[in-house]
């Protein structure tokens, strides 16, 4: 063999190793929680461990007031410095911010962007989070998953899903947000724009709930028939309303909450703008709210 062959085999061997190596997929246990908060482990300017909130409606990493003030080893800039962030076997750059409060059991939270060239697998079956390079090829090939495209804006991203009630259905944007622990949260100004009959919709309680600043929000629940998700339908969604505010201070946007989404399956594909979601063993676990009112 000549050397010029074996150079060139040596070289074809190395890059295909390389390559090899980019595209290893890395996986970290995923926790759900009875109040629909999902988190990993993750090491914090290599020193501190804390349970982190994926919050796809959020960006960079919010640690909650309490874990500034009691948890940290080492001094912490806020807003203007960036710290290393250990999730599974990768390190990310991030920027600190500071909240008052944070999902169920963590210290804080993290947004999408930290992903925002890669592909996130949340499978909810196996407990597992695992962040790919690329789509997997046989995801892409599955009939059984929707795809709902991705819409950017302000730093975070919406879905078009459709409600249904009483015969009527309206089409809108939901911002998705896996840090939102109720089902979904509806926007009255878009209701009351697209004639939506709210008011045949059965109320099932009123309640006031904590907002991330630790303000109060008045919100109102009641029994949505029919919410579409894709290709899938799910029956009997009690929701929420805000009756003194907007979900999103100064957009027209319902949101979409983890109590619906952690029912699918989910890769997001934040490179190709596509989300790809398909039932799983949760798909008929009973809401919160109708548990409560059995």
């Amino acid at each position: 063999m000549s050397r010029l062959i074996c150079s060139l085999l040596i070289a074809s061997l190395f890059t295909v190793n390389v390559f090899a190596q980019t595209l290893v997929s890395d996986t970290i246990p995923l926790t759900i929680n009875e109040q629909n908060t999902i988190f990993v482990k993750a090491v914090f300017n290599r020193q501190d461990t804390f349970n982190l909130n994926f919050d796809t409606g959020t960006t960079e990493l919010v640690l909650t007031n309490q874990t500034l003030k009691n948890r940290l080893k080492g001094t912490t800039k806020l807003y203007d410095t960036f710290y290393n962030l250990e999730i599974g076997s990768r390190s990310y750059q991030s920027k600190v911010y500071d909240a008052e409060l944070t999902g169920h059991g963590t210290d804080g939270r993290f947004g999408w962007d930290l992903f925002k060239d890669k592909v996130v697998e949340l499978n909810y079956d196996k407990g597992l989070m695992v962040v790919h390079e690329r789509m997997p090829g046989q995801v892409i090939n599955d009939n059984t998953y929707t795809r709902l495209a991705i819409n950017y804006f302000d730093n975070v991203f919406t879905v078009q899903s459709s409600m249904i009630q009483n015969g009527v259905t309206s089409k809108d944007s939901f911002l998705f947000d896996t840090g939102y622990q109720r089902t979904a949260m509806l926007d009255n100004d878009l209701l009351q724009k697209a004639g939506f009959p709210v008011e045949t919709m059965e109320e099932i309680k009123k309640v006031v709930m904590k907002g991330a600043k630790g303000n109060e929000v008045p919100v109102i629940t009641s029994n949505l028939e029919k919410l579409m998700i894709g290709n899938y339908a799910l029956q009997d969604v009690p929701v929420q309303q805000i009756t003194g505010s907007k979900p999103m201070r100064g957009h027209d946007i319902h949101i979409l909450g983890n109590e619906v989404l952690k029912r699918f399956n989910t890769f997001l594909d934040f490179t190709n703008k596509v989300i790809y979601m398909k039932p799983n063993k949760l798909y008929d676990v009973e809401y919160v709210e109708k548990k409560k009112n059995v």
